[in-house]
């Protein structure tokens, strides 16, 4: 059931009432016992996530395989994409 937020027109009171989405809006403002309750709009709800799926670690990366791993720890290569020393390069070689 959703939560309404009513304003009296008469005497400013402010409240909130959980209602069904069929229940008629209030009329009577329950401090002052006038007529002259206005519904006021809402902000909403934020969202609600039910079920597996939704928890940070359910999109972090899988662990590295132990191949991946070596890999990952090697340094970089200090050839030229093919396979021979920079020669003449101002790299020098790094």
């Amino acid at each position: 059931m959703p939560t309404y937020e009513y304003e009296c027109q008469a005497c400013g009171h402010v409240f909130e009432e959980l209602q069904a989405m069929t229940a008629p809006k209030l009329t009577l403002c329950p401090q002052c016992h006038k007529k002259k309750l206005t519904r006021l709009i809402g902000r909403g709800s934020g969202m609600i996530f039910k079920g597996s799926g939704f928890y940070e670690t359910d999109y972090k990366k899988k662990s590295l395989s132990a191949a991946e791993k070596k890999e990952a720890s090697k340094p970089a290569s200090t050839s030229s994409p093919q396979g021979s020393p920079c020669n003449g390069c101002p790299c020098k070689g790094k």
